[in-house]
């Protein structure tokens, strides 16, 4: 490259914004090149440079480049795990439970672990969380009266309100749904407490 341009990287920067402002995700040299109507080859050539003199940054996670606007962005998410079906004995992080991964802001859920479940069925709907939606569940074994916990039951994580029945002796979870009954329990294994309700997360 003989001389440097200056209208090319402000070019370049501006589809990498754009492209994941739309895609949620980094564009490849091909998809640069297609959007800038830059050459591919003299985008290979730019971002290198570019890359040197700080402009843009190397994305560890995909190896493509990322704008300072971008790495600011990111650096604020996080990956919360979406899980499947959770075992008795099998860890709820376990690569097996694992299907995909939501990127919510860091500043959103605050300090712990957390974890994602797709809720099924309508039994929560009074609570907002209908068939579909995805709930950020952060990850711990105990629960406050109130609270809407994951607990799981025969190999079957469900979501409901959690409350101790004093009378009875025992767990009762309450399914937000005016046609449904409580369900009572001697005992139940809480996987975590809800934190927040994502719709259309993926």
């Amino acid at each position: 490259m003989k001389r440097f341009s200056e209208e090319i990287p402000l070019k370049i920067i501006d589809t990498i914004n754009d492209y994941y402002d739309a895609n949620n995700s980094l564009p490849t040299f091909k998809e640069i090149s297609t959007n800038s109507g830059i050459a591919k080859t003299t985008v290979v050539d730019y971002l290198k440079r570019m890359l040197n003199d700080n402009l843009v940054e190397l994305d560890e996670s995909t190896h493509r480049y990322k704008t300072q606007k971008i790495a600011k962005i990111k650096k604020n998410l996080c990956n919360v795990a979406v899980v499947g079906e959770i075992a008795c004995g099998t860890p709820i992080l376990a690569e097996e439970n694992i299907t995909d991964y939501i990127s919510i802001s860091s500043t959103m859920l605050g300090q712990g672990t957390f974890f994602a479940l797709q809720a099924k069925g309508n039994s929560m709907v009074n609570a907002d969380i209908n068939d579909g939606d995805y709930v950020i569940v952060r990850q711990q074994n105990s629960a406050e009266e109130g609270q809407i916990v994951v607990a799981l039951i025969d190999d079957e994580a469900t979501l409901k309100r959690f409350y101790i029945d004093k009378e009875r002796r025992q767990v009762r979870l309450h399914p937000e749904n005016d046609n449904m009954e409580d369900m009572y329990f001697d005992n139940i294994a809480i996987q975590g407490v809800v934190k927040k309700i994502i719709k259309d997360a993926i």
